[in-house]
């Protein structure tokens, strides 16, 4: 009969031990971590990471972050490596090793070669005395505190431990490189979180796809552009094509008896909301605040001459909402 309490209990205990080992982990770190990221800053190729087993598991997510944050990265697997991968790794590259015991026997072939053709490397372990670490360029050491199964077997803490300080090393390279959001987006434009960094200008209509219509225009005209374009709007132009108004359906309304004696700029709501191309497509969004369903998209470094338009719909076919 199983016991819920029991498990609930386990699960409690191994997030504690493993939020006390982040902790110790964190006033442990001294003078290496920085030397560390120097090197990493210094690399003029890319930064390799290798592991074995559970620890290479954590050098794929490290990898993976290094890369999506500005440092050119990959994963080079350790018992591959002795089998031509070492050739991934050349002159102007940093090696990232990491190994909880630092002698795991598979990483001896990576370690040399990086040794023989001056590859700087980082080691990461939890034993000073180990191999790994003696033989780096430059050592991190991991606190020992067992793991969070009891028995120290099961690489938990010390996975844990290790996950983080990668994760401090990307956090600490993107920060001194000065990596936006923006740039976040040029290495991961799919899924949710590139929806969310999407701009106005990736999403929005231009060309002769935009509504616009002189302000001089009969509204004759005006009707017809509106039912052409499909948005539902159109925008009013100045003699010199700057943006002066906006026609939407709601003017229409306030303006039937004698609409089609009347010009656009007769009919037009001065001063329309607009939003720059260079916004993003989630701030575009609270601009139109649930009432407006398209925004005209203006320079703001200039005259306000017309970019494109944004309909909200083009927000929700690309996830932003």
């Amino acid at each position: 009969m199983t016991n819920p309490d029991k498990f609930l209990a386990s699960a409690i205990r191994v997030i504690d031990a493993e939020s006390a080992a982040l902790q110790t982990l964190s006033v442990s770190l001294g003078p290496s971590f920085g030397a560390a990221i120097t090197l990493l800053l210094g690399a003029t190729g890319r930064v390799i990471v290798s592991g074995m087993g559970k620890s290479g598991h954590i050098a794929r997510k490290m990898a993976a972050t290094f890369a999506s944050t500005g440092t050119p990265a990959h994963f080079v697997h350790p018992a591959e490596a002795s089998h031509g991968d070492l050739g991934m790794m050349t002159s102007g590259d940093v090696v990232i090793v990491l190994s909880n015991s630092g002698e795991t026997p598979e990483l001896a072939d990576l370690v040399a070669y990086t040794r023989r053709f001056n590859i700087p490397m980082i080691g990461v372990a939890s034993r000073a005395e180990s191999t790994l670490l003696t033989q780096s360029d430059v050592a991190i050491l991991l606190p020992q505190l067992g793991e969070a199964c009891g028995t120290g077997i099961v690489p938990t803490i010390s996975t844990t431990m290790t996950l983080a300080l990668g994760d401090a090393m990307a956090i600490a390279l993107m920060e001194h490189r000065e990596f936006t959001p923006e740039n976040f987006r040029d290495f991961h434009p799919g899924g949710k979180l590139g929806a969310k960094l999407a701009k106005v200008r990736d999403l929005m209509h231009s060309g002769d796809s935009i509504p616009l219509i002189p302000a001089t225009s009969p509204m004759s005209d005006t009707l017809l552009m509106i039912s052409q374009k499909g948005f539902g709007v159109v925008g009013v132009t100045n003699p010199d094509g700057t943006l002066c108004g906006i026609i939407t359906d709601g003017d229409l309304r306030r303006h039937m008896s004698g609409l089609l004696e009347m010009t656009a700029g007769e009919v037009m709501t001065t001063s329309p909301r607009t939003v720059a191309p260079n916004t993003l497509a989630a701030e575009a969004i609270n601009v139109m605040e649930g009432k407006i369903t398209c925004l005209f998209v203006v320079d703001s470094n200039g005259p306000a001459s017309v970019q494109g338009i944004l309909h909200i719909h083009d927000c929700l076919r690309a996830g932003v909402v």
